[in-house]
């Protein structure tokens, strides 16, 4: 396990409120696009509200018919377009959700697939994080006394054509050998689900709202040149 290395300049920092960077309440992941993706576990409404996105505090409430508006963003569909690329690596601080059936992440989607998860949490695994590579197969559960409901951490992913490398708190925790392949792009997800409960328990009866926050998210890559638009429909499907 190593820390690792300053990355250079950034060639994307993440502005939440910008709608050139971002796209709210709607992604090619859920099937049609939205609002809905009942086949993957979820209780979601994804909300075209600012409120629920917009500041980097990712929000849910409870809803009359018993979904949950969500708060999703993502660079798909944005004028900006950006997407991460094989090499690329992405920082950013999280405060995690205290909530019985919240599900944050922080993930990547193309045309039906491609996603390599960040993070993934469920505050019932008090201690635990998910983390993914959905393109190769491969995952880790990783515990750790800095992981915590409510607790702020700091994340790193490098998308290495040959390993995806996760590091907790400037700590290497993973790398699955397995990559990305050179040729991969894909575009950044950031939201947070609700649990209907077959993996994880639903909300409390009496929960009507939660939240996680995302601050300092940042993508740097070798050689520095940001990506522009990728031209091409979406597909829906499901993240898990």
């Amino acid at each position: 396990m190593s820390t690792p290395s300053p990355a250079g300049e950034p060639v994307f920092t993440a502005d939440f409120g910008s709608s050139e960077q971002w796209v709210l309440g709607r992604s090619w992941a859920y099937p049609d696009g939205g609002p809905t993706n009942r086949g993957d576990n979820k209780l979601d409404h994804l909300s075209d509200d600012p409120g629920y996105a917009r500041s980097g505090v990712f929000r849910a409430t409870r809803r009359p018919d018993g979904l949950w508006d969500t708060g999703l963003l993502t660079t798909e569909g944005s004028p900006e377009g950006f997407e991460l690329r094989a090499g690329d690596v992405l920082e950013a601080r999280v405060r995690l959700p205290e909530e019985t059936g919240a599900w944050p992440a922080i993930w990547t989607w193309r045309d039906g697939g491609h996603e390599v998860d960040v993070f993934e949490y469920h505050p019932d695994n008090p201690d635990l994080l998910e983390l993914s590579n959905h393109v190769r197969g491969t995952h880790r559960y990783h515990h750790s006394a800095a992981v915590r409901p409510g607790g702020w951490i700091r994340l790193r992913t490098e998308f290495g054509a040959r390993s995806v490398v996760w590091w907790l708190d400037d700590v290497e925790v993973f790398a699955d050998g397995r990559g990305v392949g050179r040729r991969w792009h894909a575009h950044l997800i950031v939201n947070l689900s609700v649990c209907a409960g077959r993996y994880h328990p639903a909300p409390d009866a009496d929960a009507t709202a939660m939240s996680y926050e995302v601050r300092d998210l940042r993508v740097f890559r070798p050689g520095g040149r940001p990506s522009g638009p990728h031209t091409g429909p979406g597909t829906g499907g499901h993240h898990q």
